[in-house]
């Protein structure tokens, strides 16, 4: 009779005894690489005695844990997992990537002191030939200081396989569309701007309006960082080493005026047919230099008041 009760039990005996090993390997198979991990398979993938390296990603999916970082990084998880599972099983079996959700690990996020996630830990493996030869099993803890990309994060975590995660970034398809619907635009539109484009008043208009600006201190305020005005609505700081952004538009706007009414004068008003019709720009372009050159030079003033010079203003 105790011999049949012994044979009866005998299959729960071997059950009990299942190699750890394989329950891991056989859990990742059926996850597509990934095992879902509680409190339980969570000890047994961390065990003491393990032969294996795992990476373990802690996280709180369930809407009503209303982790936002948690549903980011998750999809860079799962890619990186994914990866691992393409390459040969003898490479695959020694390295592990699981996932224990907050729900269904609570005691372990409590005996690991977590307050926070996601949070992805490293554990090199304890025992075998792939034990770290310092001795040091504990493990280690990702960095996020690259964001949530999953490139970055299968080259840290290929430090501790025994191959590189064979992992390439998805081709962007959307990108590719948008930059061929793009081109087409552009060249359907180059086809009828083309006459503007190509015109030489075009390209000079651009060409003066440029060297006004940069010649205003414009890059001087980008590069020092000037504010717009000064706190009392000021346009024109004082000293020469001070200029606000604003400044930038006067100073610009001053001396387009010079230039054109200078090549009015020299360019526009000799070929008018009408004496009388040239008498007046004569004295009209001759006026804005005058005065827009009194305007500048009191600027000048404004900058620094002991310039001696002045005109009208």
């Amino acid at each position: 009779m105790n011999a049949l009760l012994a044979l009866l039990a005998l299959p729960f005996c071997l059950a009990a005894v299942v190699d750890p090993f394989q329950r891991l390997s056989e859990l990742a198979t059926a996850g597509n690489g990934l095992i879902k991990l509680d409190s339980n398979t969570f000890d047994l993938l961390t065990s003491p005695q393990r032969t294996w390296s795992v990476s373990v990603q802690m996280t709180a999916l369930d809407p009503r844990r209303k982790c936002t970082p948690c549903k980011e990084f998750n999809p860079s998880w799962n890619a990186v997992a994914k990866a691992w599972a393409t390459v040969p099983k003898p490479h695959r079996d020694q390295h592990f990537f699981a996932t224990l959700d907050f729900d269904n690990g609570q005691t372990t996020f409590q005996k690991l002191g977590l307050q926070s996630a996601p949070v992805v830990f490293v554990y090199p493996a304890a025992q075998g030939p792939r034990a770290p030869a310092n001795g040091k099993t504990s493990p280690s803890k990702y960095d996020f200081s690259n964001g949530f990309d999953p490139a970055p994060l299968a080259e840290s975590l290929s430090k501790h396989t025994p191959i590189p995660i064979p992992y390439t970034d998805p081709i962007d398809w959307t990108r590719y569309i948008l930059l061929a619907t793009g081109g087409l635009g552009f060249l359907v539109l180059l086809r009828y701007i083309s006459p503007v484009v190509q015109n030489r008043w075009t390209w000079a208009i651009i060409t003066i309006s440029t060297s006004l600006v940069m010649t205003s201190g414009y890059m001087f305020c980008r590069i020092r960082g000037m504010p717009s005005s000064g706190g009392n609505g000021n346009w024109i700081a004082a000293g020469f080493q001070n200029q606000f952004g604003q400044e930038v538009n006067v100073v610009a706007s001053m001396y387009g005026l010079l230039s054109l009414s200078f090549l009015m004068l020299i360019m526009v008003v000799p070929y008018q047919t009408s004496p009388s019709r040239q008498r007046v720009q004569v004295y009209l372009w001759t006026g804005v230099f005058v005065v827009v050159y009194s305007v500048l030079v009191s600027l000048f003033r404004v900058k620094n008041r002991g310039y001696p010079f002045k005109l009208f203003l």
